[in-house]
């Protein structure tokens, strides 16, 4: 288990009120900063610490790992210039009858400040500006101690939280995104009706897109396996994230058997451009073995990649592949 302080500021109302957690995955110019970084680092059960008003209001348990998602539409003006797209955590947040104020308590607190990156500053309590920090167990019991014996337990590991559907409220939420699109797609004056087709086609790894794929990748680049019929047409770029040209470009694909595409989808593979197979820091081990994608008899290299899968993999390791 681990321990999150996450800044919410002006969106916490929209963040606790609906269950979650974004941040833009870059700042402005384009460079990493670390809090964003961090959001790929979070695992279910993980506690959450959430601070807003120069406070301690709500405490959450983490429902699922990161996931890319659109900014909230409810942020309005918030974080105007951030890009459009986003890391996503589902959070089960419990708000606090009364908000710790850390400027009352830093005497006590600061010795159990993080060296570096603390979330606040130890000579008088008052918020560092950055999303998300990590904080140790010391700390987080701390706070806890300042709440009350339930957030104790919790913070003890001592509270089991059922998030078995969660993944399912991930993939709803995708759904639903992806949906958005091609409605968009549907009803664009832009586009033949043959065009729509096949743009909506690819969605779902059909069509065109799968044609084209299939003259280039002819197997699961993991498990081998090499019957189309059992086969998803992959994209690494997801449909959803593709301008029109990337959704039917095959340069942007793989196919792959389904327990395969869900593990490159949610971010828990990638390739690296040699063809070194990455695992997420946060994929299960024992899972990763059980389903094929590590082993004695399994290959650690995928084999050639071309130039324009390369670029795709780009954004992927960037873009969707979890620490």
């Amino acid at each position: 288990m681990n321990y999150w302080w996450v800044n919410q500021r002006q969106t916490h109302r929209h963040e606790i009120g609906e269950g979650y957690m974004w941040s833009p995955k870059r700042q402005q110019n384009g460079n990493k900063h670390f809090s964003y970084e961090y959001m790929k680092h979070i695992q279910p059960r993980d506690i959450i610490f959430s601070y807003a008003n120069s406070a301690i209001v709500a405490v959450g348990i983490a429902k699922t790992h990161c996931y890319s998602f659109p900014k909230p539409l409810e942020f309005g003006r918030a974080g105007i210039y951030w890009s459009n797209e986003g890391w996503k955590v589902d959070v089960h947040y419990h708000e606090l009858v009364v908000p710790i104020r850390t400027i009352d308590y830093i005497d006590s607190l600061k010795s159990l400040l993080p060296t570096n990156k603390s979330p606040i500053r130890r000579e008088n309590g008052w918020g560092n500006q950055a999303y998300l920090f990590q904080i140790g167990e010391p700390l987080a019991l701390a706070l806890a101690h300042l709440i009350d014996e339930q957030t104790v337990t919790l913070v003890s590991g001592n509270y089991v939280a059922d998030i078995s559907k969660s993944v399912d409220t991930i993939d709803l939420h995708i759904e639903d995104w992806e949906n958005r699109i091609e409605e968009s797609i549907r009803t664009s004056p832009d586009f033949s009706v043959t065009e729509k087709d096949t743009l909506v086609k690819a969605r779902r790894g059909q069509g065109k897109y799968r044609e084209l794929l299939l003259r280039r990748e002819h197997r699961c680049r993991i498990t081998g396996v090499d019957k189309s019929e059992h086969l998803i047409a992959s994209h690494i770029k997801p449909w959803r994230s593709s301008n029109n040209d990337e959704r039917l470009d095959p340069e942007n694909g793989f196919m792959l058997t389904p327990t395969i595409d869900h593990l490159f989808d949610k971010g828990f593979i990638s390739f690296e451009n040699d063809g070194g197979i990455l695992l997420a820091d946060v994929a299960d081990r024992d899972a990763m073995e059980r389903m094929g994608v590590i082993g004695e008899d399994v290959p650690t290299n995928v084999g050639h990649l071309r130039d324009g899968q390369k670029q795709y993999l780009d954004w992927h390791r960037t873009s969707i592949l979890l620490k």
